[in-house]
């Protein structure tokens, strides 16, 4: 699993290759304001998938410690605190802790994709794999949840530069808070 489905390609047509495509965000001093608001809402959309797939699959890589962390005595059966396991409280890897305002999308397509790389690793029935197999599907999932990550800090990148031009625009005076009020 060398690249992830979110791996953006150059000229590709998905809304990442979009957002981290050359030119997206340079010469951002250049464009209107709706413009620059219609891409910062097009980058808050991606993170906020890339954030879902991310979530998804820490949750399955946490089923699989789990399960590990049973077989050495260390657990219980993982029916037993899935709620536990899969709480967000316990994690220690959040990352940037941004608020996301709006909802993923496309979730069906993004459950897929998550079950996919499960099936393709081959542990969807984790009682019935070796220590070495979990261990090994624990690796490929954080190598796969490693470039997601990657690719979400990316677009959180590009989210920053357009913020930090807005913002700007609005200490200059060239964009006026009645000018987005009008528009909802």
């Amino acid at each position: 699993m060398s690249e992830t489905p979110a791996t953006p390609y150059p000229n590709g047509r998905r809304r990442i290759d979009r957002v981290l495509g050359e030119g997206f965000a340079s010469g951002l001093g250049d464009l209107g304001i709706d413009e620059l608001r219609s891409r910062r809402r097009e980058a808050e959309q991606e993170e906020a998938d890339l954030s879902y797939v991310r979530r998804m699959l820490q949750g399955r890589m946490d089923i699989l410690r789990a399960e590990l962390a049973r077989r050495s005595g260390g657990g219980e059966e993982i029916v037993d605190h899935l709620a536990q396991v899969l709480g967000d409280s316990a994690r220690s890897d959040h990352g940037l802790g941004r608020f996301l305002r709006v909802e993923p999308s496309r979730v069906d397509e993004h459950r897929r994709l998550v079950e996919q790389v499960i099936a393709d690793i081959g542990v969807s029935d984790v009682q019935g794999r070796s220590d070495e197999e979990l261990r090994a599907a624990v690796e490929r999932l954080e190598g796969f949840e490693h470039a997601v990550s990657e690719d979400r800090r990316r677009v959180q990148q590009v989210m920053d530069s357009l913020t930090t031009e807005v913002a700007d625009r609005y200490k200059s005076g060239a964009a006026s808070v009645d000018d987005l009020l009008a528009e909802r």
